[in-house]
């Protein structure tokens, strides 16, 4: 019977609950945040966003400070998109030589910032890449000799290694004349590698459309050599669908990795520091007298408290973590449903049926937790949704300040680092409008989901 009262009470909960249009809007947001926290290994880009969060080697092979890839769609001049080129192409060019083939489309005006080649080797492997052009012309962009790997990850920068190679290309039809001019040009490989092959290129480069194949020349020259996973890392000048800060970070994967965080934020205090104060309050309204008093007394010290600045002074003496910002929250915030709870416990105390509980020898325990406090819990809800945003705002806040746990991204700490890297001075606006809305959207969902279940479960706000 109880399971059955249970299910009863909440298909009629849920009736009343539909007929709130910002209450489902607020169920729809919570429910795609859920399930973006949920599918977050698949979501993300870069798996190991969360833990690696500040370890710049896991994002060199990024652009720095990038705008999102799809604001091409927004310019007439498109930008090279940051992508990766696997499983080449594989052809056995000698007897102790192996050609790994990517090939490349380029349809934009503006090329790539580098090429990276990475993979996992052993022993000596002498590289040799080439590009083959759409025009019939091939660069010979470098030549290398990686040499005593031991089954271990390698990395070599096109851009940086074959400038040289790539400005004698570029003097083969440059004219004689511009030659002084070419020396002092910042102009790098793929600036040569994707521009048409014409004279005075120090005038500006032209781009050329289309496929272009990069052969990579590997080298066996000893019995332990060998190269496994092999790809290409294309740094674009856009990336991502948040782009990058300037630290070459993607900006997609540490706001989705910080959403759990704010979630649990948001929801551990705000379920904690609820249900303490729903208790607080009906333990205070139960025994009246002077034990009202005296926690009364406590309420007003504690609601008279300034939070923010507390917390920014505890954040500051002591080493923060988010436990402990989690902790200072909830030992502020309890007093928030006090007054309400208490006013409607002294109601309810009046009743028959505590009247009749006590006349059976029930003890203070049993009232309060058997027949108080299950009138009193459904407005707990309510105030549990109104309480999240608050709790997201003000780690928000700390960490903006400087103050949070480095060792977890947060939304408060990617617009720490934004306003510490001057992104609003150098219009970076994608490194803080995704955070900085984030922080609302889900503020404004709890909010819908509180103000909704309040209208349902407030016996003065309670619509039918």
């Amino acid at each position: 019977m109880k399971l059955m009262d249970v299910t009863y009470r909440f298909r009629e909960f849920w009736e009343e609950f539909r007929k709130e249009k910002n209450g489902l809007v607020g169920l729809g947001i919570l429910g795609i945040a859920m399930l973006a926290v949920l599918a977050e290994p698949i979501l993300l880009p870069f798996p190991e966003a969360g833990s690696r969060w500040r370890d710049i080697t896991y994002w060199q092979d990024n652009s720095a400070s990038a705008p999102p890839a799809w604001t091409n769609f927004f310019t007439s001049k498109k930008s090279a998109v940051s992508r990766v080129l696997s499983n080449p192409a594989v052809e056995e060019t000698g007897p102790s030589e192996r050609t790994y083939a990517f090939e490349y489309d380029y349809r934009f005006n503006g090329p790539p910032n580098d090429f990276i080649l990475r993979g996992r080797g052993s022993g000596t492997l002498p590289l040799t890449v080439t590009g083959f052009r759409p025009d019939g012309l091939s660069v010979e962009v470098v030549r290398y000799v990686l040499s005593g790997l031991s089954d271990e990850p390698f990395r070599l920068s096109l851009g940086n290694e074959g400038r040289s190679n790539a400005m004698e290309f570029l003097k083969g039809w440059e004219r004689r004349k511009n030659a002084p001019q070419i020396a002092t040009m910042r102009y790098g490989v793929t600036d040569i590698l994707f521009s048409q092959a014409q004279p005075d290129f120090v005038k500006g480069p032209v781009p050329l459309d289309g496929r272009y194949r990069i052969e990579v020349r590997a080298g066996f020259t000893d019995s332990g050599a060998a190269v496994d996973s092999i790809e290409l890392a294309v740094v674009g000048r856009v990336s991502g669908v948040l782009g990058t800060d300037s630290m070459k970070r993607d900006i997609f994967s540490g706001v989705v990795a910080g959403m759990k965080w704010a979630l649990l934020i948001g929801l551990l205090t705000s379920v904690i520091s609820v249900l303490v104060g729903v208790f607080y309050g009906i333990t205070s309204a139960y025994f009246g007298s002077r034990v009202d008093s005296i926690m009364m007394l406590v309420f007003d010290y504690f609601i008279s408290l300034p939070v923010l600045p507390i917390l920014i002074v505890f954040s500051a003496i002591y080493k923060p973590s988010i436990w402990t910002i989690i902790a200072a929250l909830i030992v502020f915030s309890w007093v928030g449903p006090v007054k309400t709870v208490r006013s409607m416990a002294l109601q309810i105390k009046e009743e028959t049926f505590i009247e009749a509980a006590r006349a059976l020898g029930s003890g203070h325990r049993r009232i309060i937790f058997r027949h108080m406090a299950p009138l009193l819990i459904p407005y707990s809800f309510a105030s549990m949704a109104l309480a999240v945003p608050g709790a997201i705002v003000y780690e928000a806040s700390v960490s903006l300040l400087g103050l949070g746990d480095a060792t977890i991204v947060t939304w408060g700490q990617i617009l720490h680092d934004a306003l510490g890297s001057g992104a609003v001075l150098n219009g970076l606006w994608w490194w803080v409008v995704p955070p900085g809305l984030l922080i609302a959207v889900m503020g404004m969902t709890f909010a819908f989901l509180g103000f909704a279940m309040d209208k349902i479960l407030h016996p003065k706000l309670k619509t039918r």
